[in-house]
């Protein structure tokens, strides 16, 4: 029997019990989980110097090395999301509707958990500890499979949770970590129908594609981000700029970063200048349409093989448009219904925006980097999902749920 299938089937026999765990035996496992992450914090920020040692000798960017880097600060802040996690609402066994039918039926819809995840995704080892920790909260069990870039990492916090879990109420394979680093054992899991319940996949649009493409397992989509920001002709210049500035450079590594700035042509004649000095000055290359280039003369071209690639890194296209309408069509045509912003002190404009475009968050006059489960009160994140169904944005604990029905009759049959 291949690890996938293996370590898949102890998933599964594992969620029979997860299904009965209380919400006080998973939170007292979380608390676990998370005093222990602290208690071998050196332990696992040596695995994951392995990992970020191997990246530089391999060529691997710094901004993507920075998704991989662990230190004891953040270690405690991984270790902090499952204590947040653990004082959260425990979404499971809630009652959604109740009622009596003529024939005297009483008809129960309830929470229950999805049953088993499959977590696929790339250099992120938090995610590891974010998806494990969700999971078990919802009463899940979990087979993560990361990408080789963090595998030492991902290895040492696996066997931290999995250790912590064995001194508590909850089964250790509840958490499965899949080590083979061939593609291979992705299109495994993609297939294991009646083994995984959902796969969710989160990371690049090329890993997304092949998921969602290839997959017999329902999947929950996590999009890419392609997130545009749009200056409205009355937007503040102080905010424009701060907006900007922090959606693309205070963490350009992420999903919700910007990539593409739209500056109305008015705004952009008194302001784009200094807007595109703050950046370059924090070494972000940007690439724009022949009127940018024409105001910033240091911008490269840009494509439209720019406008449609996430970057995540020190790169910013910038569009010049002549109105809203404009603005509307370009991310029509690149966005990923991830993450758009205007900033705009027209409220009619304002309106118009947040209806028209169609994606998981949509702001008005702040930056998208707070699409995040943290931010929007979640706790720790799944994944940020960009189809419509079964979840949509920042997927917290009840995304991790399904419904079941319960019947109760007194004899009743159908005629």
């Amino acid at each position: 029997m291949s690890e996938v299938r293996e370590k898949a089937a102890l998933a599964k026999k594992a969620a029979a019990i997860m299904n009965r765990m209380t919400t006080d035996q998973k939170n007292s496992a979380l608390l676990a989980m998370a005093d222990a992450l602290v208690n071998e914090h050196a332990s696992i920020a040596a695995a994951n110097e392995l990992d970020i040692t191997r990246g530089r000798e391999n060529g691997t960017s710094e901004s993507l090395l920075d998704r991989l880097k662990l230190n004891e600060q953040r270690i405690g802040a991984i270790a902090d999301g499952l204590r947040q996690v653990a004082e959260l609402p425990d979404p499971v066994g809630q009652v959604l509707d109740s009622g009596e039918r003529l024939n005297g039926l009483h008809i129960t819809k309830i929470s229950v958990p999805l049953g088993v995840i499959g977590m696929i995704y790339e250099a992120r080892p938090n995610v590891t500890v974010d998806a494990a920790g969700l999971c078990l909260k919802t009463g899940n069990s979990v087979v993560l499979r990361g990408g080789s870039a963090a595998i030492e990492s991902n290895r040492k916090v696996v066997e931290v949770l999995r250790s912590a879990l064995a001194q508590t109420d909850l089964p250790a394979d509840a958490i499965q970590l899949i080590e083979d680093p061939n593609r291979s054992s992705v299109d495994e899991m993609l297939k294991l129908n009646g083994l995984l319940d959902v796969v969710i996949p989160r990371g690049g649009a090329s890993l997304i594609r092949n998921v969602v493409e290839n997959a017999t397992v329902p999947v929950i989509e996590t999009g890419a981000g392609i997130c545009h920001t749009y200056i409205d002709q009355s937007g503040d210049p102080e905010m424009a700029s701060d907006i900007a500035f922090n959606a693309k450079v205070q963490r350009p590594s992420v999903c919700n970063s910007m990539e593409t700035l739209l500056v109305h042509e008015a705004f952009a004649a008194g302001h784009l200048r200094s807007i595109a000095d703050r950046l370059l000055a924090a070494h972000v290359e940007i690439r724009g349409c022949q009127r940018t280039c024409a105001l910033i003369p240091e911008a490269k071209n840009a494509t439209d093989a720019d406008y449609a690639t996430e970057y995540n890194d020190y790169i910013l296209n910038i569009r010049i448009v002549d109105d809203l309408n404009e603005a509307l069509a370009h991310i029509g045509q690149f966005g990923t219904m991830h993450s758009e912003c205007i900033v705009t002190e027209n409220a009619g404009q304002a309106a118009r925006f947040l209806q028209a475009v169609d994606a998981a968050a949509v702001y008005h006059n702040a930056s998208t980097r707070f699409t995040d489960g943290f931010e929007f009160g979640y706790g720790a994140e799944i994944g940020i999902s960009t189809q419509k169904l079964h979840a949509r944005g920042p997927m917290g604990l009840p995304a991790l749920t399904s419904t079941k029905f319960l019947i109760s009759g007194n004899g009743q049959i159908r005629g």
